[in-house]
């Protein structure tokens, strides 16, 4: 990897072009996986709007989702856009998990080795192993940088690991590309990952990226071969 890619100045341009990141509106595992499921294709804000209405008509503890009535979860869940009725399903189903399979209480399962905190993260819908690394990182149980899609894109465009054949390939490889560079500080794993996303979303698209905006240009390989 040439030497201009130093992942903790990438971040620190980052954080300069665009501001500390909101903090997060909540580190509780379970309610991590609402506000992942509550809305879907809709903004942050709206996620958030979402999940804040779902915790003040139905509640975010398992018990609470599964007592509520249809009503007071549907509403929330049309708030997060399009399959509401889908993902009210999906809210409930969370919610059986995690009394069928963790008493109810998350946290403890967390606290067990890496690779079973994993495990038990993916026991739920929609959790692969990027989601459950970035649970690990937001509840502080494990200093890992999980990623999502757009932070992703950020750092293979960036020249850290190498597009794959599947997302999961192309996964561990920026994890093994960007190992011996991360911080085991959790203030600063959580910001990258808010920061990589945002520039994800922002600027570092999928389609049309904004590059003559970008603040690594200077160090980005995608930005090189595209022009020149």
């Amino acid at each position: 990897m040439p030497a201009t890619r130093h992942l903790r100045k990438i971040v620190a341009r980052l954080l300069a072009h665009y501001g500390k990141p909101k903090p997060l509106s909540t580190n509780d595992p379970f309610e991590l996986l609402l506000l992942e499921n509550v809305a879907y294709l809709v903004s942050d804000q709206r996620r958030e709007d979402a999940f804040k209405l779902l915790r003040k008509h139905a509640g975010t503890k398992p018990h609470e989702i599964l007592a509520a009535a249809h009503e007071e979860v549907l509403q929330a869940a049309k708030l997060g856009g399009m399959h509401s009725e889908q993902r009210v399903t999906r809210l409930r189903e969370i919610a059986l998990i995690a009394i069928n399979e963790f008493g109810g209480d998350l946290r403890q399962a967390l606290k067990l080795p890496l690779a079973k905190a994993k495990q038990a993260l993916r026991k739920f819908p929609g959790i692969g192993e990027p989601s459950a690394e970035k649970f690990l990182l937001f509840t502080r149980s494990y200093p890992v940088l999980g990623l999502d899609s757009n932070g992703l894109r950020v750092l293979v465009r960036l020249g850290f690991g190498e597009e794959r054949k599947s997302y999961t390939a192309t996964y561990r490889s920026v994890q093994e590309a960007i190992q011996s560079q991360l911080i085991e500080d959790y203030d600063w794993l959580i910001s990258a990952h808010l920061l990589l996303r945002q520039h994800g979303k922002e600027l570092c698209k999928t389609s049309a990226p904004v590059c003559e905006k970008c603040p690594l240009r200077k160090s980005c390989r995608y930005f090189k071969n595209a022009f020149g």
